[in-house]
This record gives C-alpha cells, sequence and structure tokens, in this order.
C-alpha cells in the first residue's frame, strides 16, 4: 500500500507542471512514437497470438494475458504502414483508452522520457486529414511522433455518438443566454463526438484544438465582463493536449479572477487510480472517462441547469 500511495504522490507532483511522461517506441522502420505512461498498463514480449474468424485486417488477433483475452491491434497497419508480419521479435503495448483495455503490436520499446507540454506541438499545418499524429516534439535532435489513437480505435471500432432516447427525454432546456460551452481536445475525432452528443441541447459550441488555444479564447470571451459565467458556463477539456494539458488550464482557469467561475469537467480516455487526485487538486468540477455520449449530455445538462437556477 505504501509504494502504491508513494506512486500517487510522485504523479500528481506533476498535475500543474504542465508535464508528461512518455512510453517512447517504434513500429516497423526508424521513427520513433510516444505514448502517454498513465495510458499503459504492460508491456510484454509479443506471446502466441490467436486468429478468430472474420477479424478485421489491422487486428492481428487475441492473446490471452492473466487470465484476460486481449485484442491485438497492428498498430503499423492501423495507420496506413506495411503489417508485421513475423511477431516472434515483436512486443505489446496493453493499454486503455476510453473504457476499453486493448493491445498494439509494436516493432520495439525504447525508454520512458519526461516532457513539458509545451514543448509538444500539434501536427504541422497541412499535413491533411489522413494523417494519424495528435502532436510532435523532438528529443535528442530527433522527431517524436504522437499518434491520434483515439482516432485509430474510432476508425476499427467507432464509437456510439448520439444519446439515447431515455437520456434526450431527461434534458432540459437552459436560458439562451447560458448556453455557451467550451470543448477543448486536440483530436479532432473527439471534438467531433462531443459536439454530435451534445447536438440535443442546443449549445453554442466554442472550439479549442488545445489548453493553449481554449486559455487565450476564454480570456477573450471573458474581455469587457466581470465574469465569465455571464457568458459561457462549462468547459469540457481534455487533459493530453500539446502545449498545455487539461490539468494546467484547468489550474490556469481558477487563478484567474474573471474565469474561476467557469465549471471545468475534465474528459478524457485517461483511467487509472491517479485521476480523482489529480482533479481534486487542480480544482476541476468532475472527470469523466471518453467515450460515453449518455454520461456526458447528462452531465452538461446538470450543470447549465444548476447555473441557470443560480
Amino acid at each position: 500500500m505504501a509504494s502504491i500511495l508513494d506512486t500517487v504522490n510522485q504523479r500528481t507532483q506533476l498535475v500543474g507542471q504542465n508535464r508528461l511522461e512518455l512510453l517512447l517506441f517504434r513500429l516497423n522502420g526508424r521513427q520513433t512514437y510516444g505514448i502517454n505512461v498513465f495510458k499503459v498498463r504492460e508491456v510484454l514480449q509479443c506471446p502466441k497470438l490467436t486468429t478468430l474468424p472474420h477479424q478485421k485486417g489491422v487486428i492481428c488477433g487475441v492473446a490471452h494475458i492473466r487470465g484476460q483475452t486481449i485484442s491485438v491491434i497492428d498498430l503499423s497497419a492501423a495507420i496506413g504502414g506495411k503489417a508485421v508480419t513475423d511477431t516472434s521479435n515483436s512486443f505489446i503495448i496493453i493499454t486503455e483508452y476510453n473504457r476499453t483495455i486493448q493491445g498494439f503490436l509494436v516493432g520495439g520499446v525504447e525508454r520512458i522520457v519526461n516532457l513539458n507540454w509545451e514543448n509538444v506541438l500539434p501536427p504541422p499545418s497541412g499535413s491533411g486529414q489522413s494523417n494519424y499524429l495528435t502532436a510532435v516534439t523532438e528529443l535528442n535532435d530527433k522527431l517524436i511522433e504522437i499518434l491520434d489513437v483515439e482516432k485509430i480505435l474510432h476508425e476499427i471500432v467507432p464509437s456510439k455518438m448520439d444519446i439515447s432516447d431515455e437520456i434526450a427525454a431527461t434534458l432540459k432546456p437552459t436560458a439562451p443566454s447560458k448556453r455557451m460551452v467550451m470543448v477543448a481536445d486536440d483530436s479532432a475525432v473527439a471534438r467531433k463526438q462531443i459536439q454530435r452528443a451534445l447536438v440535443p441541447l442546443g449549445l453554442d459550441i466554442v472550439l479549442a484544438k488545445d489548453g493553449f488555444d481554449a486559455l487565450n479564447q476564454l480570456k477573450e470571451i471573458a474581455s469587457g465582463c466581470n465574469d465569465i459565467a455571464e457568458k459561457m458556463s462549462l468547459i469540457i477539456s481534455d487533459i493530453e493536449m500539446p502545449e498545455m494539458d487539461g490539468y494546467t488550464l484547468a489550474a490556469e482557469i481558477r487563478a484567474n479572477p474573471q474565469l474561476q467561475s467557469l465549471k471545468i469537467v475534465l474528459h478524457t480516455s485517461l483511467s487509472g487510480v491517479f485521476n480523482q487526485a489529480m482533479v481534486n487538486k487542480v480544482g476541476a468540477d468532475e472527470f469523466i472517462a471518453k467515450f460515453n455520449p449518455d454520461e456526458l449530455a447528462a452531465t452538461v445538462n446538470r450543470y447549465l441547469a444548476e447555473t441557470c437556477e443560480g
């Protein structure tokens, strides 16, 4: 128990400091990729895989690990690269995204590095709709590419984006002045999912591509008024974002007198025992794991109703 608490304390020290830890890995070539350590459950030599009938092309089989059956995705093939033909020298990164466990087949695993989100930048403009990058950074004169895993998973198994009829029936209209909500997420797929889920609420949704962009837009919206709550009620923010992460964004909002009344919902594919401690530390109001449209719409509706009543 003591070691677990020590780990929690170490992780929470990164909160509000705009830092992250990346596990570096390779696919078929020399290019290095990174994945947030918080999303990694385990890394192991690729075990024997079981092929399933009618499985999708990028799913190379299932692995039986510690009593659990896990789908294994050929990450190189999933982003349009060369498929792995020999898994004997490959590795599997077991991850948890969007409430699901999956394995990513990779060519090799290098090390864990600690970085500042300020040094993690959005992909170059003009890279096109087909690219699978959500961010890039440089380490020892080498480019590190961070993949948009949410986009990859959505293409393999599309997420449900519409809310259920049961939840739709419980949604209540809000005052027109309280209908502005911001969505901050570096994944275009995630932004689209959130927008789709919130359509029944009739909201004026402002989009931001990362925490830095969100903070600048919030300051602009709040200019000319004493309290941003006069114009906006809520922000839904991802945690992993280039330049400024969601934890740091939340801390910045709470430290700004014009913005501090804004309700903050952290909405992320990150999972684990550390989240609530981090949410409390930065002053966010709630944490919701991606992606459940019913839960998200109901939560936003509740906060909007509370704001109107206030």
